[in-house]
């Protein structure tokens, strides 16, 4: 174990945290403790059909969920809803490598799936808060592949979904783009193969993970238009070092391998036998497939291969300047447009 403030309740909070106990993960590898850490918005009604599962994406935690997602009216409110965000394993809130005990800390933390943080979630909000229908599950990027796992893992549990940037399964080209981020931290001699002694011996990988964000995360128009001068920045230099390398040397090392591996492997096919066209035919949920027009690595073309699979769907691309990392909510325009399909797709 490692400490990092970053990852304090001061920072991401409130949030509270379940042990679920002994976990077998889907690497056949056995969790002596397994801690999901989530936040609550909002009550649930009598008739318990007013949840909401909002899980999260790579490197965010509840606290910017709530922000981007969350509010009085807003899709979703939560005056209305009750609007259970959970951070994945490995997010640095939940379990994760820095914050284990051994034999299962840092490095020799097990490699997870968005399946065990799927089946994990399931047993929170089903045994410890017994909610046992969820009126919407809603992500963005990870988030959105969580989305779609429990759409097609628990169909009769999920009465709506709307994946935001991301895929059912992972395509080669994300594959190869998330290698790149790894191989940034693992590249750094501060590395030392994962059992560094504080997050900031890897800092300069920190950084070359963060410019390959910036390359990729935003598209070209962001930089073309200069978008980052909205965001209050004198200069490129400025907004990549006093934000993106800023964000990012904060977190730990281990906690962005941990997510990554788990991002490139998404896949619900793996829950048919290798049949994408079988496991998306599972879903039951009405569902809004939502890509960012601009986003340079989860493609509305892919996505509406995806979408095309999944009876009585509908494609609802989000127009933006912000690439992929639009997901961070600073264009009141794309956050109109995420509430005018939620609002659209909660009404249904």
């Amino acid at each position: 174990m490692v400490q990092n403030s970053y990852y304090s309740e001061a920072d991401h909070g409130p949030f509270k945290t379940v042990n679920l106990g002994p976990f077998e993960l889907e690497e056949g590898i056995i969790l002596p403790e397994l801690n999901i850490a989530y936040a609550i918005h909002g009550s649930l009604n009598l008739k318990k059909d007013n949840a909401i599962l909002v899980p999260t994406w790579y490197s965010g935690t509840s606290k910017i969920m709530e922000t981007v997602f969350i509010g009085e009216s807003r899709a979703l409110d939560p005056s209305k809803y009750c609007i259970i965000v959970v951070n994945q394993i490995g997010s640095g809130i939940s379990s994760s490598p820095h914050n284990t005990s051994a034999p299962f800390s840092m490095s020799a933390f097990p490699k997870i799936r968005i399946g065990d943080d799927v089946r994990a979630q399931h047993i929170l909000i089903t045994e410890h808060l017994d909610i046992q229908e969820l009126a919407l599950v809603v992500g963005g990027s990870m988030g959105a592949q969580q989305t779609y796992e429990w759409a097609v893992r628990y169909p009769d549990m999920v009465k709506r979904a709307a994946p935001i940037a991301g895929y059912a399964k992972n395509t080669d080209h994300d594959y190869l783009y998330a290698q790149t981020l790894i191989e940034a931290i693992t590249s750094d001699s501060g590395w030392a193969n994962g059992e560094y002694s504080y997050h900031h011996e890897v800092k300069e990988g920190l950084k070359r993970h963060a410019k390959i964000w910036s390359v990729m995360g935003f598209c070209t128009e962001f930089f073309a238009q200069e978008c980052w001068k909205t965001l209050g920045f004198s200069s490129v230099e400025n907004f990549q070092t006093d934000f993106m390398e800023a964000l990012f040397t904060q977190m730990d090392p281990n906690n962005l391998l941990c997510m990554a591996w788990k991002w490139q492997r998404g896949d619900v096919s793996r829950l048919t036998d290798g049949n994408l066209a079988t496991a998306l035919s599972r879903i039951k949920a009405k569902t809004f497939v939502m890509p960012i027009d601009t986003d340079m690595f989860f493609k509305v073309e892919d996505c509406k291969r995806e979408q095309e699979l999944i009876a009585g769907s509908e494609l609802k691309p989000i127009k933006s300047l912000g690439g992929h990392l639009a997901l961070f909510g600073f264009e009141p325009s794309y956050l109109e447009q995420i509430d005018t399909h939620l609002n659209e797709l909660l009404s249904l």
